[in-house]
């Protein structure tokens, strides 16, 4: 098994830790509802501490740099560590490494990660290109992932489109939709909405269709589906 780099890791602590905040990570903490601590630094914070680290050490391999992704999440004592982890998962040079290794690296990440910051960042974006990437094998995974035992992996396969624009899969959305249609989870309900909502932007005829076919659809996902259908651009 490929070790993770661990200059990388070690550079990236030290990195967040010079940059750390007390008194804005006790807020961030509370805020998110979070068990991990903070190291207190914002986004654009965020950014410039990883920026230069993540161009300095680069990884020789998918699995290195699978490892040090794994590495970083599970050995992360403050939040932004987390961040840190999807941060080098969605750096540009390593786009042409995702695949089915990665994927069941994003599932891992999901189910640990459990709230809403990391999981909609790992749907959208690693998931979403992922499955962009290889979509004839990848959509059959996201079928069974929407059936999940975790509402976040549920969360994560309906969101999986999301800013996909006109390659979205309309029947692989549906049937994402399907099986989460009654559930009385908010982020359930929200998700469906925000997925039909962003699918609207390309194609509100399919999604008043699609909300028209449903009338059990919660009026919460109903709402923010057709936020913009009928109105203009």
């Amino acid at each position: 098994m490929t070790a993770a780099n661990t200059d990388l890791v070690a550079a990236v602590r030290a990195a967040l830790e010079e940059r750390a905040d007390p008194a804005r990570a006790a807020a961030q903490q509370r805020y998110m509802k979070s068990a991990m601590p903070y190291r207190g630094l914002t986004s654009p914070e965020l950014k410039r501490a990883l920026s230069p680290v993540l161009r300095t050490f680069v990884m020789g391999s998918r699995e290195e740099w699978l490892a040090t992704i794994e590495a970083l999440w599970s050995r992360a004592t403050h939040r932004e560590e987390w961040y840190a982890a999807l941060s080098l998962a969605r750096h540009r040079r390593y786009h042409g490494w995702l695949g089915d290794e990665a994927m069941a690296l994003w599932e891992k990440l999901v189910r640990e990660g459990a709230w809403w910051d990391v999981v909609d960042d790992i749907a959208t974006h690693l998931v979403r290109d992922t499955l962009l990437a290889a979509p004839h094998v990848e959509a059959d995974r996201m079928r069974h992932w929407a059936s999940s035992d975790s509402l976040w992996v549920r969360r994560a396969a309906i969101l999986s489109q999301v800013g996909a624009q006109d390659r979205l899969d309309e029947d692989l959305l549906a049937d994402i939709i399907a099986p989460n249609v009654t559930d009385q989870e908010f982020f359930i309900r929200k998700a469906i909405g925000w997925a039909l909502r962003d699918h609207a932007r390309v194609a509100p005829g399919w999604v008043q269709r699609f909300v028209d076919r449903h009338p059990d659809l919660s009026q919460l996902s109903r709402r923010e589906a057709l936020k913009h259908v009928g109105t203009p651009a």
